[in-house]
């Protein structure tokens, strides 16, 4: 492992937890792999706001586009076997489809380039106003023309998606969830992933994450049932899984991973950059049930491919650096719960480790979180100098000053924004048992979060 990965690893769930408390989200699960091997797996906040529940690592959520990328290795190990072929019109698979639906090739379909609609003409079940479509239903979709003429453009369509389920019972004579289980889901050595959810009504042999509404429209968020079947649409959205069986599948599908389902060509193919998603705020491609694009901060440009997912209540996102060999899942029970930031954060605070690297015994036990009325800054030591990273930014190492140690409890401010203290001293202050117990950062004085909160509280809390 990396010297400066375990201290990075230390300080991504401390600033998940700020990140929580200050964005009401009610939980937040996080896992890191380290070449396949997980080294983190952290649970934060509640698992159901109604009953208080504490989210723990063993609480599964709906992960609902990953789903995708099971699919997608699925069709691959089909293709490993000589079963079918990417090229192949998915009509010599599947009957009733419109003609040129039909004629859509596999590799169309995984990649979202044959122009079908993406949800049907009643997608109500994104609502909680109807059930997720069955066979019968999806085909009848699928008997209507396409939106568009296949290889224009990327078009996102979780219908593909179920239509490569049908593929894959069609090929396989037997269900998708039966065939997928224990073909992708026990191959893969994961055991904390289900293609779905149980079609009855039974209690449930799992700790289950609730779902819950945004902040809009009613001011508050309330618990949404996480229990839905999605049916023929599991393909698309119907996985159940932890952080870390998600880091350990999606690490698996790295070129170079030593341990895999499929074949390092079988993953090149998957991770190819077929499309630009179009008219989108930052660069990221699709390849064969895979996003990819590149972090750029402390570091460099990191690449990374992966997947995200959004179901009613829930939003996850996974991602792996290859050249790195880390993989990454952060998932929420929210609506509105910004995964992806979440996750970019925590590249970038990878990044900032990797650039500074491991801390030096002088600069060690600098490590602090100091607040004043402006915020919060924690001091993380890293190189032979301390960076201030802000842990309300979805990027915390954004402009991050730089403290420069020169005695045991003295520093200056060796680079910052020039609106900070460019150049001023700081000083560490001690209490009577010489424990270190605030600190004067140029003209300023911080202290611990407690403290702080305690004069707030006294001053203006009446």
């Amino acid at each position: 492992m990396a010297d400066w990965l375990p201290y990075a690893l230390d300080y991504i769930p401390r600033w998940l937890d700020y990140q929580q408390r200050q964005s009401g989200v009610p939980g937040i699960a996080i896992a890191v792999a380290r070449n396949g091997k997980v080294v983190l797996d952290a649970a934060i906040g509640q698992a159901d706001i109604k009953s208080g529940t504490a989210l723990n690592e063993r609480h599964r959520f709906r992960v609902a586009s990953h789903s995708k990328s099971f699919t997608a290795a699925g069709i691959m190990l089909l293709r490993e076997r000589g079963k079918l072929a990417l090229d192949d019109a998915v009509g010599r698979y599947v009957a009733g489809l419109h003609k040129q639906v039909a004629q859509a090739s596999l590799q169309q379909l995984l990649s979202h380039g044959a122009g079908l609609v993406r949800d049907g003409w009643d997608g109500e079940q994104w609502q909680h106003r109807r059930p997720f479509l069955k066979a019968g239903e999806l085909q009848a979709d699928l008997a209507r023309a396409p939106i568009l003429p296949a290889d224009q453009r990327f078009k996102y369509s979780n219908h593909g998606y179920g239509l490569l389920g049908m593929v894959i019972e069609a090929v396989a004579d037997e269900s998708y969830a039966g065939w997928i289980a224990r073909e992708v889901i026990a191959a893969g050595g994961l055991t904390q992933t289900l293609p779905d959810m149980p079609a009855k009504k039974a209690k449930l042999g799992f700790p289950l994450a609730s779902g819950h509404s945004g902040r809009w429209p009613l001011g508050k968020r309330v618990p949404l049932p996480g229990d839905a079947c999605t049916h023929a649409m599991a393909p698309a959205t119907g996985f159940v899984s932890t952080a870390s069986d998600l880091a350990r599948f999606f690490a698996q599908l790295a070129p170079d991973a030593k341990h895999s389902l499929l074949s390092p060509a079988s993953r090149r193919a998957m991770l190819r950059r077929l499309w630009v998603n179009p008219n989108s705020g930052f660069e990221n491609y699709y390849g064969l049930g895979i996003n990819s694009g590149a972090v750029r901060g402390q570091a460099g440009e990191w690449q990374w491919f992966g997947h995200g997912g959004s179901f009613p209540g829930y939003i996850s996102q996974s991602a792996v650096l290859p050249a790195q060999g880390l993989s990454i899942s952060v998932l929420t029970n929210a609506g509105d719960g910004p995964a992806g930031l979440w996750l970019d954060g925590a590249v970038q605070i990878m990044q900032a480790y990797a650039r500074h690297g491991a801390p030096t015994r002088r600069v060690k036990d600098w490590a602090a979180r100091w607040c004043s009325l402006y915020g919060v800054g924690d001091w993380l030591p890293m190189g032979n100098r301390i960076l201030i990273a802000t842990p309300a930014f979805g990027n915390p190492m954004l402009e991050a000053t730089q403290i420069e140690v020169t005695a045991r409890d003295k520093g200056r401010v060796a680079l910052s924004g020039g609106f900070g203290n460019h150049g001023e001293t700081v000083q560490r202050i001690r209490d009577g048992r010489g424990r270190v117990a605030s600190l004067r950062n140029g003209g300023m004085m911080l202290h611990p979060e407690a403290r702080i909160l305690r004069e707030v509280k006294k001053k203006f809390g009446r």
